[in-house]
């Protein structure tokens, strides 16, 4: 087994709000989420929450072999709670949150847990390949964007409307008719969504936050086979750099609109055979 690990910051000067790691026989991706440009009632941060979770998560996958993905999740969420529940407004409506992906090998199987739209890309060693990820977060997010799309990215009018529809998302948070989320609420693992494959079946499993997705689900310049082609030959840098490359062909986010035009990209890419 070997892992992979790249990660870049949307910006230079910002915080990295992605967390990645990988221990024996398990790997976690994490890409924490605020509401940009506003109060979240936490004195740690963003960055904070995902790291001391996906710490905590990976600890926890390991230690508690007979429970399920999702008991660990929810478990690591009371902990993470109990940190910082004296100190911040966890009832705040923009309190730091994270999409999870989550994998464990156990029994002859790779167990995995997919919450928010992060996404579990998995290599088949007959060639096949799929993809899980949670996509409530875009279905929710496609019925209000509105004129998001329509303005160039960076612009105030753009700042003006995506905080606008923002703040319209952060409503719907951990909610039946909205989406679900890590956050201070540890029903959320329970809405995860979960399964398992066998482990002889695959090559290789790979963690991506959605900036390091764009190639494939936004910008549509490459496939998933194309992705994997890059993983295996060249390594998670270099897929993170046609990202950047894509990404700076595009700054305004006439070509594919987008809220912001760089994201923090994050890859694991763990080799099984």
């Amino acid at each position: 087994m070997r892992f992979a690990l790249g990660t870049s910051l949307s910006a230079l000067g910002s915080e990295n709000e992605d967390f990645a790691a990988a221990a024996s026989g398990a790997a976690v991706l994490l890409d924490g989420a605020g509401v940009a440009g506003a109060e979240t009632g936490c004195v740690h941060g963003v960055a904070w929450f995902s790291g001391t979770l996906g710490a905590l998560l990976l600890r926890t996958l390991t230690a508690r072999p007979a429970w399920s993905l999702a008991e660990c999740l929810a478990d690591s969420l009371r902990v993470v709670r109990s940190l910082h529940e004296d100190v911040c407004d966890l009832e705040h409506r923009a309190s730091p949150t994270s999409t999870v992906v989550a994998v464990r090998a156990r029994d002859g199987v790779l167990e995995h847990l997919v919450l928010g739209d992060s996404s579990l890309l998995l290599a088949e060693r007959d060639g096949r390949s799929s993809v899980v990820t949670d996509r409530r977060l875009d279905e929710v997010g496609a019925r209000l964007r509105g004129a998001v799309d329509e303005l160039p990215t960076g612009s105030p009018e753009h700042a003006a409307a995506l905080a606008e529809y923002r703040d319209a998302l952060t409503s719907l948070r951990n909610r039946p008719d909205g989406f679900w989320i890590a956050g201070p609420d540890p029903l959320a693992a329970e809405h995860a969504l979960t399964g398992t494959v066998p482990l002889d079946s695959l090559a290789s499993v790979t963690l991506l936050s959605d900036g390091a997705t764009r190639l494939v689900d936004r910008f549509g310049l490459a496939s998933w086979s194309e992705v994997l082609a890059v993983l295996d030959s060249a390594g998670p840098d270099e897929l993170i750099r046609r990202t950047r490359e894509a990404e700076d062909s595009d700054p305004d986010g006439r070509r594919w609109p987008r809220g912001k035009a760089h994201d923090d990209a994050t890859v694991l890419h763990w080799a099984l055979s």
